[in-house]
């Protein structure tokens, strides 16, 4: 965001907020598909950031949906249930059976283990429907099917009446920086479809990978996204398996677009120390890999100052525990009561990882920025009613 957009919105509304830039966002997936081989197609996490499932909806092919309230937000915001992947460790009957009855059809489901898998072929067949499902194959955790199982499933409904076994899934982890991992997943699964082709006559039209890009939260880090993009796309230009594939994000694709601005309420020196309280807090801001705020984000003080007669400053929250630190040491010029502090790549997961409830504080606002026009897409929300027993 620029100062005037920054001037614009503050004149208008109150922090903490967060804003999330449509345009940045529309960039950061062309951006992507440009790194990227032409036969993979972007799915993007709804877990990440709820709030830009719309634009999201139009801008890639697939979106992933892990409960309940990320279909019924999804449906809501009238995106094509043929986008959805329904995934998810816990999938309710009721719902899947809503799922499957929808008069346009999902447009795949995943099965996390035997009895998923079953209760997905049971709700065909009550529907009288075929319908598309990916097997996910366990990395070692508690997600996904072991290899053995997958192997009988395939086995024995490769060519079922109810479900259209399509591919396979998998995915191990966020925040991968090293290629060699990568690497090493992409042989296994590799190996793995061969071994499918070999021994059931099954040939995987779809793989869905989890890349779990890393993104650079903290001042400092160094990392070189288009070289690591360009070493993935050559890894999964050697693989055997030739079809189409479906890259999962959720962080890579939302970070950037991110705007958290939290105000300081409150200054004090305590023990030699500077201490800034500000509006917002921990339960509002969570960057992966924060280390209790020892290392620097990226953010910036408004009104901007010179840098000249710094003083390093801890920044905290309005909760009333020790860790509610946002960030340790941070050198700020003539830091004033009323200044606000402007955190970036806050588009994935801090509207919807932080503790929000905790204190029962008011939920910020969010707002969608697009060409310098600020849409309200969430009010303030006082909380209470959520931390209130229903017999009051």
């Amino acid at each position: 965001m620029t100062a005037e957009q920054i001037k614009n919105l503050l004149k208008t509304h109150k922090t903490p907020i967060y804003v999330f830039d449509l345009n940045e966002l529309r960039k950061r997936v062309d951006f992507l598909k440009q790194s990227l081989p032409d036969r993979v197609k972007l799915c993007y996490a709804v877990k990440a950031n709820t709030f830009i499932s719309k634009e999201m909806g139009d801008a890639v092919p697939w979106l992933e949906l892990c409960s309940p309230g990320e279909y019924r937000v999804c449906k809501k915001l009238g995106i094509s249930p043929e986008k959805f992947v329904i995934s998810g460790v816990n999938k309710e009957k009721s719902v899947i059976e809503e799922m499957v009855s929808e008069e346009k059809n999902i447009g795949c489901y995943t099965a996390e283990s035997v009895s998923q898998f079953n209760l997905l072929y049971e709700s065909a067949e009550k529907a009288g429907r075929k319908i598309p499902v990916l097997l996910r194959l366990t990395s070692g955790n508690q997600f996904g099917l072991d290899e053995d199982d997958l192997e009988r499933l395939i086995e024995e409904y490769k060519d079922s009446e109810f479900t259209d076994i399509c591919g396979i899934q998998f995915f191990s982890g966020t925040q991968k920086t090293s290629l060699k991992k990568v690497q090493r997943e992409i042989n296994h699964v590799d190996a793995f479809i061969d071994n499918l082709r070999e021994k059931y006559s099954f040939n995987t039209k779809r793989l869905e990978f989890g890349g779990g890009f890393p993104v650079s939260y903290f001042e400092g880090e160094s990392f070189d996204e288009k070289e690591y993009l360009s070493a993935f796309s050559e890894m999964l230009g050697n693989m055997n398996y030739q079809g189409e594939i479906v890259l999962e994000l959720g962080r890579s694709i939302a970070a950037s677009c991110g705007t958290y601005l939290t105000s300081v309420v409150d200054i004090k020196k305590n023990h030699s120390e500077n201490y800034a309280i500000v509006d917002g807090g921990m339960h509002q801001i969570v960057y992966f890999g924060q280390f209790m705020a020892m290392k620097h984000p990226k953010v910036r003080l408004f009104p901007e100052r010179a840098d000249e007669n710094a003083e390093e400053w801890n920044i905290c929250g309005s909760l009333c525990t020790v860790n509610d630190i946002l960030v340790k040491k941070l050198p700020l010029s003539n830091l004033q009561i009323g200044d606000t502090l402007v955190f970036e790549k806050t588009g994935a997961y801090c509207v919807t990882e932080g503790i929000s409830l905790f204190l029962t504080r008011e939920l910020p606002g969010v707002l969608l920025l697009d060409n310098d026009k600020f849409t309200s897409v969430r009010k303030p929300t006082e909380t209470e009613f959520l931390n209130t027993p229903n017999n009051i």
